[in-house]
């Protein structure tokens, strides 16, 4: 960044006055025209007055248009006004994100092949780890040390996207105790559903038992929610055994972190 007012970047995140007046113009644009001084003050977690001076003052500079109480549009002027720091924003993330965590963070990977300090090498996820090798691959680095095949590696200088597909979930659901438990579950239905998984787990004891009592022990039992999407974003297909009370709320939990998943009813009739 440039020192002093010429470059916009640095005004915007020096200034916390101008970080508000970007926030308060976003606001209005989202919510525009009418436009409730509370809820901006609630969420940027300043008083309504200070809004209202705000607003006052982009009104004045041409960037806010008053049509009334409490209906404001943002002007032609501010929507340039915005664009610009958001996109010098997004160009200084972009900075941050390629130029620097990149050149100083360390990425531990397992080494595919000996390698040497040094080497430079592609990195690719196999089976939902991450290697290092010298085959060339879209994503590159450099390796840190020396390392024999299969062992953990450290690669600075991160470059370029890792070619990745992220898994999806089978969501096999089972009836609570209550309603019978492990004993009304299709064992049949539910050895199909898991096959080829590379992940089964199980929320709730009436799950661990109907996966137990089917043959297969589960991969996972305690902290199996989380890690069965942490699983997913590693590329790996993984099946859930989950009790129903817990089934709504698990689902909601996927949908917040955009994973694909099919579901299927295991209470047999």
């Amino acid at each position: 960044m440039i020192p002093g007012g010429k470059d916009p970047l640095y005004t915007i995140l020096r200034s916390k006055r101008e970080v508000t007046r970007l926030q308060i113009l976003v606001e209005i644009a989202e919510h525009q025209p009418a436009v409730r001084q509370q809820e901006i003050a609630d969420k940027l977690g300043v008083t309504p007055q200070a809004i209202s001076e705000y607003i006052r003052e982009l009104v004045d500079e041409g960037m806010v248009a008053a049509s009334g109480r409490g209906n404001y549009e943002v002007t032609r002027a501010g929507v340039e006004w915005i664009l610009a720091n958001a996109e010098s924003l997004e160009a200084y993330a972009r900075h941050i994100r390629r130029d620097i965590i990149q050149q100083v963070a360390v990425w531990a990977a397992i080494a595919s092949e000996d390698l040497k300090v040094g080497d430079d090498v592609g990195v690719y996820m196999k089976g939902g780890w991450l290697y290092a090798g010298k085959k060339k691959q879209v994503a590159t680095g450099t390796v840190v040390m020396d390392a024999k095949k299969d062992e953990d590696v450290g690669v600075a200088r991160l470059n370029g996207i890792i070619d990745h597909v992220e898994g999806s979930i089978r969501v096999c659901k089972v009836p609570r105790i209550q309603h019978g438990g492990s004993r009304k579950v299709n064992r049949g239905r539910l050895l199909e559903v898991i096959k080829g998984a590379e992940v089964v787990a199980a929320v709730g004891v009436e799950a661990y038992i109907a996966l137990r009592a089917a043959g297969k022990k589960p991969d996972m039992f305690f902290g199996a929610r989380e890690g069965v999407i942490e699983a997913a974003f590693h590329g790996l297909e993984c099946a859930i055994v989950i009790v129903d009370e817990e089934f709504t709320d698990f689902l909601k939990r996927l949908e917040s972190v955009e994973l694909s998943y099919t579901i299927h009813d295991l209470i047999a009739p």
